[in-house]
């Protein structure tokens, strides 16, 4: 049997990685910038979870090609993301040339929304080379003088307590804890939304959508006693409720990152 060349294999990669930001809304990483693939995978997640992504405002970020897409074409690829059912309201930053098409396309830029990618990337500043080290300085020829006393320590601040909300939180209400953890206590509705900086308790219901980790943070977990979630996501990395197991609906479940990229779901013991 002769072996398929490379070219005739199907192509499992996506053109587009969706993340989602701290105000819930979706980051679109543009991986390849094929303008049919795009809009196909964007539809197919439309019609997966419509309550969730149709109408759905998106910001595209041109930041994982080599170059930008010419005026022509990244004007296709708004137009055929809206023919897939989503709005594209904003590029994320860049270049100053990302900026430029931008103000062309009749766009605004937002800045918050590749903080996560970049620092997943960063790498150490390299040790200077040997000649590049500044002297040692020479042995002094005289006693030094004695240390003088150390500075009592600073006070250590106090972390900042978690947020606690009592209330259910109804359709099309969002709670936040920046900078910390969040615990409600009540019911979470559907199409309600509650986002944390850090990890995410949930002692009722969740049916809305829950989104930890919101700054970058992969550490964050999210926990909950009635698993319904239309979407659950840590760090950008999410998962909508035909994802997860039907085993998994309606038990008490926790949600982790694995790896830092990998969502998953399992049943608290």
């Amino acid at each position: 049997m002769a072996t398929p060349h490379p070219a005739d294999l199907p192509n499992y990669e996506q053109a587009g990685e969706l993340k989602f930001g701290q105000v819930g809304i979706a980051n679109l990483r543009i991986r390849t910038l094929d303008v049919a693939q795009l809009a196909a995978e964007m539809r197919e997640r439309v019609e997966r979870a419509p309550k969730l992504f149709a109408r759905a405002a998106v910001i595209l970020d041109f930041g994982g090609l080599m170059q930008l897409p010419d005026d022509a074409t990244a004007k296709a690829l708004v137009a055929a993301l809206e023919g897939a059912g989503v709005h594209a309201v904003a590029l994320a930053y860049g270049t100053p040339e990302n900026d430029a098409l931008a103000e062309r396309l009749g766009l605004p830029v937002l800045a918050k929304f590749r903080s996560q990618y970049e620092r997943a990337g960063e790498t150490p500043a390299p040790e200077p080379r040997a000649a590049e080290r500044p002297a040692a300085s020479p042995p002094a020829r005289e006693v030094a003088a004695p240390p003088a006393p150390a500075p009592a320590p600073a006070p250590v601040a106090e972390a900042e307590p978690g947020l606690v909300h009592a209330l259910p939180v109804r359709s099309g209400q969002q709670v936040f804890a920046a900078h910390r953890d969040l615990t409600v206590l009540a019911p979470i509705g559907a199409g309600a939304e509650v986002v944390a900086d850090g990890s995410i308790h949930v002692y009722g219901a969740l049916r809305g959508r829950a989104l930890a980790g919101a700054s970058g943070f992969t550490g964050a977990r999210i926990f909950c006693r009635e698993f319904h979630a239309e979407l659950v996501a840590i760090a950008g990395q999410y998962k909508v409720l035909d994802d997860v197991p039907k085993a998994l609906h309606g038990k008490a479940v926790q949600i982790w990152l694995d790896n830092n990229d990998i969502l998953q779901i399992q049943p608290l013991a």
